[in-house]
């Protein structure tokens, strides 16, 4: 209960900007990053808005100044690496895992990559995306 209270907080401090315009009732783990990407008031520079909520969850990016990466991760000992600090290029990743002991592992960024959304449901998954 004590890591969902700390989540809720972060998650207000990102969220205070606008808050006045949010209708609170209607959001929910499906929309949360679309709520955090709408409170960016520069849509110049670049973000990255970590969710967990669980127990032993892990999340460790090495990441380039050009990085918008929004990360959920729901349910107990979930664990990602993200790896794009190879390259200058902007990459905008989702990454979501709803489920128990799941991990997932990306390696470097490019064209193809932009864009990617990587959604796990369930438990004791494992992915691997590597671009190079």
């Amino acid at each position: 209960m004590f890591t969902l209270r700390w989540s809720i907080l972060i998650l207000l401090s990102f969220i205070s900007v606008k808050s006045q315009q949010i209708d609170w009732n209607k959001i929910n783990s499906n929309n949360i990053l679309n709520v955090i990407a709408i409170q960016n008031p520069d849509p110049v520079s670049s973000y990255s808005n970590i969710l967990q909520v669980g127990s032993n969850n892990h999340a460790e990016l090495s990441i380039n100044a050009n990085t918008d990466i929004g990360v959920r991760q729901v349910g107990d000992y979930n664990t990602l690496y993200f790896v794009n600090s190879f390259t200058d290029a902007e990459t905008k990743t989702a990454i979501s895992s709803q489920g128990n002991n799941n991990i997932i592992d990306v390696t470097g960024s490019n064209s193809i990559s932009d864009g990617m959304q990587i959604n796990v449901k369930g438990d004791n998954k494992t992915i691997f995306v590597r671009n190079y």
